[in-house]
């Protein structure tokens, strides 16, 4: 992921294997709804530009394609737009004169309407059929795109092709696709290398170079010391994906079964057998808005008696709050919602998880108030306060102490954001939901091109 760094070995020597273009993801949902609710990147500006600065000059030295998708983490119209000033300013720094092609596939609700007026919005399991209602509740949609916009920019001569939110695999089957390798191969190829390095054994040791040809692709590390084994290539088959044999791409599957992982050296991989079947042509849709404001409380238990009994602790703890917040804030259940998470035992797991058979040692209550507005969550958050921090497990117990980390112990979240669309939207077009622009970087000066 652009922002997250790359040896500069590794990427030198990947430049010097000849590359036909340089390719990188730049964001996801991994990070949940914020950074598409709140159009904001997930990266700092300062380790996003350091690692397109290189990419630039490793571009530049061999006259090739770099393209960047799912700029701004989440791929919304003001994350493509951030990444052209930064993209811009390096050109301008470096000396650079270079062609930019902008995809943004940003989606207005009242575009989107339209399509589901006409039946073409459908759900994926386990999402209901969409409303109206609740594609105007979102703050911010985008369409993931496929390879062919990426094709496009690089035929109409962009140097650097910043996109919107892509499918992670559109971004490095583009350039094999476009020049006619077989799907089968291509897409897999790009499945295989979507997290860089994730598919080798040591990870953080840099991306990867692929070579695609009419029967298969060829893999292995950038780094001199790192490798790809059989077993970490098909491996990634299973990586954010419900079948390890297919992937569903815009307008195609790839068919994984019978391919055939073999180790050509003690370094690379080569894949086989990977087919294709065409399917009609659909855009996922991502979309996030915000459902109220948030104020957490964090304190730290380590009394043995309470973590003994940790379960009873937090109903009854809750209990009293929530009777205690109506009784004289004056706000019922049904008007915020209260979150207990005890990290230490169970706070990731499922509700009505078995409590740890063994006691911990000490536990952090994370609290979490979310209301309509923000005064009202750390309302909620300041008079859960000295319960925190003083609560004890029986009624005629010595009154005990917990602890908190910082002072205030309130911290302010702001707004919290849901995803509300798991739907795909079928278009006729493979660009007709995606819009184009482009500018040019010459002399320092950037200016719209022609």
């Amino acid at each position: 992921m652009l922002g997250s760094g790359c040896p500069q070995a590794a990427f030198d020597r990947g430049l010097s294997m000849m590359p036909h273009v340089i390719a990188v993801d730049a964001g996801s949902t991994d990070s949940g709804p914020y950074y598409l609710g709140a159009a904001v990147s997930k990266m700092t500006r300062k380790a996003v530009k350091r690692d397109l600065r290189q990419l630039m000059i490793g571009r530049a030295s061999l006259g090739i394609p770099l393209l960047v998708g799912s700029c701004g983490t989440s791929g919304t119209d003001t994350g493509v737009d951030w990444m052209a000033d930064i993209c811009a300013e390096i050109a301008a720094e470096e000396g650079q004169t270079v062609n930019v092609g902008l995809l943004y596939s940003e989606q207005s609700p009242e575009i989107l309407a339209g399509y589901l007026r006409k039946g073409a919005i459908t759900p994926l399991s386990p999402a209901d059929p969409l409303t109206l209602k609740q594609l105007q509740s979102c703050d911010h949609v985008v369409a993931l795109m496929g390879y062919e916009p990426f094709a496009q920019a690089i035929e109409a001569g962009a140097d650097i092709v910043l996109a919107g939110r892509t499918t992670d695999t559109a971004v490095l089957a583009a350039v094999p696709l476009m020049k006619g390798l077989p799907p089968g191969p291509s897409w897999h190829a790009a499945k295989t290398a979507e997290c860089g390095g994730l598919c080798t054994t040591r990870s953080r040791q840099g991306g990867v170079m692929l070579s695609v040809d009419e029967e298969g692709f060829d893999i292995e590390p950038l780094g001199a010391d790192n490798s790809c084994t059989p077993w970490s290539v098909s491996a990634h088959m299973l990586y954010e994906n419900s079948d390890p044999f297919e992937l569903r791409e815009p307008g195609v599957v790839l068919d994984a079964r019978n391919a055939a992982y073999v180790p050509l050296d003690a370094r690379s991989v080569r894949v086989t057998g990977s087919a294709h079947t065409l399917a009609p042509y659909t855009m996922k849709l991502e979309g996030a808005g915000a459902v109220g404001h948030r104020t957490m409380v964090f304190s730290a238990i380590a009394d043995p008696k309470v973590l003994a009994s940790l379960r009873t602790f937090l109903e009854v703890l809750r209990n009293h709050l929530t009777s205690s917040i109506g009784s004289v804030l004056g706000y019922q259940p049904d008007m915020y919602d209260l979150e207990i998470r005890a990290y230490g035992a169970n706070a990731l797991a499922q509700t009505g998880a078995p409590p740890p058979t063994i006691p911990p040692v000490e536990v952090g209550l994370m609290t979490i108030a979310t209301a309509p507005t923000q005064e009202m969550a750390t309302e909620i958050a300041k008079f859960c306060n000295p319960v925190l921090l003083h609560f004890p497990l029986n009624p005629d117990d010595p009154m005990p102490s917990f602890a908190f980390p910082f002072s205030p112990a309130e911290a302010v979240l702001g707004k919290h954001y849901e995803f509300k669309l798991q739907h795909v939207v079928a278009v006729d077009d493979p660009l007709e939901l995606v819009r184009v622009a482009n500018f040019t970087v010459k002399h320092g000066v950037r200016c719209a091109a022609a």
